[in-house]
């Protein structure tokens, strides 16, 4: 029986995708990864609940389970990326790191030193031929968060809930007798769990007030420009506005009332990975700049993406992933 150490976060998808493989017949092992902690007691306790939910499921399949301690790694790698990036003035997005340096990265290479022939997830995605493809439910589709995947890793992937519908999902979490088939899904960044991304940020980087400003008149102040990401809708003063851009060296937080603004036909980006062969450039695509974003049509160049309509709120720090079809392309990070 070929070997598959799963990824078991505690979770109704990871569960089921452990429950489908075992009974594709499978050799299965549960890993649980323990991710960086906060100083939050909350957090502390989040972890230990999700590990013990994973424990439960990885009995009633009888399978083996471990935990593999990842923590240092996270912080190092993602948990600072993040950080970083705000301060930097961008909007990073540590879930695809947090992919690319500890799922794909860490736990690939240390299950196939351990026998194993395949690392599982709980990701909504699929694999062709060493090809990524969106997953059959497209409404859960996470294949925004894999563009960093390569054919070397994807060799090496099975993603077995790309193939339901997320409802189905759980009637099988039921059906098979999962002790988690009723848990809720999880929200939030990958090591931040259900906190707020700007509470978080706040214990890292230190406040410092400035002016936001409306169509050159300021409507109020702001508490740290590193806060707040563009398109980021706020409220001062009682009124609504978007954020639309952000000045580092003088402090200045610009807003508008209207949540279209700065309309751009292109984009630069940055770190770009390439999926797959038989790619030539220019080359007639489609792109989204943020997940759960409506696709748009593009002509994907070197560095550099031409767009059929206007897009707005391009944020820097961000992916851009490109599609042809159900097929992911690669992907890159918005300059």
């Amino acid at each position: 029986m070929k070997k598959v150490f799963v990824a078991m976060s505690g979770g109704v998808d990871s569960s089921v995708t452990a429950a489908l493989l075992k009974k594709q017949g499978f050799d299965i092992v549960g890993i649980y990864i323990k991710p960086w902690q906060s100083n939050n007691l909350f957090f502390d306790c989040l972890w230990q609940e999700d590990r013990e939910d994973a424990a439960l499921v990885a009995a009633k399949l009888n399978i083996p389970f471990l935990t593999w301690d990842f923590s240092r790694e996270y912080e190092k790698d993602v948990v600072r990326y993040m950080i970083n990036g705000y301060q930097s003035g961008i909007t990073p997005n540590p879930d695809v790191m947090c992919n690319k340096y500890i799922k794909f990265g860490l736990f690939l290479d240390k299950a196939l030193k351990q026998g194993a022939e395949y690392i599982a997830t709980g990701h909504y995605a699929r694999t062709k031929n060493r090809e990524l493809l969106k997953s059959k439910d497209l409404t859960k589709d996470q294949t925004y968060f894999l563009w960093t995947l390569t054919q070397k890793q994807l060799k090496h992937c099975l993603f077995p809930i790309g193939d339901y519908h997320k409802s189905d999902v759980r009637k099988l979490a039921r059906k098979f007798g999962l002790p988690n088939w009723d848990k809720k899904d999880s929200q939030g960044v990958c090591f931040i769990g259900p906190l707020n991304i700007k509470d978080f940020l706040k214990n890292h980087i230190k406040e410092k007030r400035g002016k936001i400003i409306l169509d050159d008149l300021m409507v109020g102040e702001h508490d740290g420009i590193f806060y707040y990401t563009i398109g980021e809708k706020i409220t001062v003063n009682s009124s609504p506005y978007f954020v639309i851009g952000k000045d580092l060296k003088k402090n200045i937080l610009y807003v508008s009332d209207k949540r279209e603004n700065r309309p751009r036909k292109e984009f630069r980006f940055t770190s770009f990975n390439l999926i797959g062969n038989g790619i030539h450039f220019p080359l007639n695509c489609q792109v989204k700049t943020r997940y759960q974003q409506k696709e748009i049509k593009a002509v994907l160049k070197k560095g550099k993406a031409e767009l059929e309509e206007f897009l707005f709120d391009i944020s820097p720090g961000q992916s851009a992933v490109f599609y042809r079809g159900n097929r992911v392309i690669g992907g890159g990070i918005i300059q």
